[in-house]
């Protein structure tokens, strides 16, 4: 009977997996379509193909194709990112932004813009990572407890308490120089409107490699999830596994911040419907949110392009769908335990 039950919920997960992948591809080939200017499946088939050279291969190739690409890795990124951060601090409530990583890397960026100029992608990216990285390490090291052990709540009490810290610098460096305010106010809203695809062909390897690095933990941090000395009892480290953990979530949220500026909400929130779908595997719930939370951006992104006049920024519109979903999921007996 227990075999018989394993296999239905395997049977369950793997159609999920299936329905998740084919969502996201028809929801993917709907940014391409939908926009102010509808496009036929038929002649995005053709731009892509290099026989239409018209007003569609413009529309396509420095506007909906950079930008569903965008949504799809920095999808990708928060999705991995949130599960991971719920799993190494073993808290249901943590997201990047609780961590201060994406603040982080937000007021690297800020000070890029404020005092260097930065105006191009590549230093946008280059700063954020290492935004994130140092954000990270300190709060690491403040979240430690002698011999490198590392206590799940003092590293998210560490985190919020530096993370509002980043929040107000940010806010304040805009007194230094006035003319900035307004692309950093422009990029700090979070978006998906990149009009080249070098944006998302640049963060596409750190992305893929970050979620690799996640899968190939997944089994440890189920292990993890039991308990430190359980977990060195099965064989897993837990301080190499929450250092591991750590470089992904820099990889991951230093690509997502630099490409689409912060967006927040959805790390937190699609971790939790993964895990309503597949259970407490991590080995499930990391891929899966590596699928769900590109579908819910590129989603808010089309929605945010037709139910206004000119765009909805994509983090508003994420919110607006979120929110709701969250709230029914944390009411629901369970489904916010990790």
């Amino acid at each position: 009977m227990a075999k018989h039950n394993n296999n239905a919920a395997h049977g369950n997960r793997y159609f999920w997996l299936f329905s998740c992948l084919t969502l996201l591809c028809l929801i993917m080939i709907a940014s391409l379509c939908i926009g102010a200017k509808p496009l036929s499946v038929e002649t995005i088939y053709d731009v892509l193909k290099g026989q239409d050279q018209g007003l569609a291969n413009i529309i396509i190739y420095e506007g909906r194709l950079p930008r569903t690409l965008t949504g799809l890795f920095v999808g990708m990124a928060l999705g991995v990112a949130g599960a991971l951060i719920q799993a190494i601090t073993r808290n249901p409530l943590a997201d990047p932004g609780i961590l201060g990583v994406n603040l982080g890397a937000s007021l690297a960026v800020s000070i890029a813009i404020v005092f260097f100029g930065a105006t191009l992608f590549t230093e946008f990216f280059l700063y954020a990572a290492c935004g994130a990285l140092l954000a990270s390490l300190l709060v690491f090291s403040v979240g430690s407890m002698g011999a490198g052990k590392v206590d799940p709540l003092k590293l998210t009490l560490a985190g919020i308490a530096i993370g509002a810290v980043f929040a107000g610098l940010s806010s304040a460096l805009t007194l230094f120089n006035p003319m900035a305010f307004d692309q950093i106010r422009f990029w700090a809203v979070g978006s998906l409107d990149v009009r080249t695809l070098m944006v998302p062909l640049s963060i596409a390897p750190v992305v893929i490699i970050g979620c690799l690095l996640a899968f190939t933990i997944t089994p440890a941090l189920n292990a993890f999830s039991l308990g430190d000395a359980l977990a060195s009892t099965l064989g897993s480290n837990p301080v190499r596994i929450q250092l591991i953990g750590l470089l992904v979530i820099t990889l991951l949220c230093g690509a997502a911040t630099a490409a689409a500026g912060p967006i927040a909400f959805v790390s937190l929130m699609m971790p939790h419907i993964a895990r309503w779908m597949v259970g407490p595997d991590q080995r499930w719930i990391i891929p899966f949110s590596c699928i769900l939370t590109p579908m819910l951006l590129l989603v808010a992104d089309i929605i945010g392009r037709v139910l206004v006049v000119g765009e909805l920024r994509v983090s508003i519109v994420t919110a607006f769908i979120g929110a709701p979903i969250l709230i029914y999921l944390v009411r629901r007996k369970g489904a916010s335990s990790l």
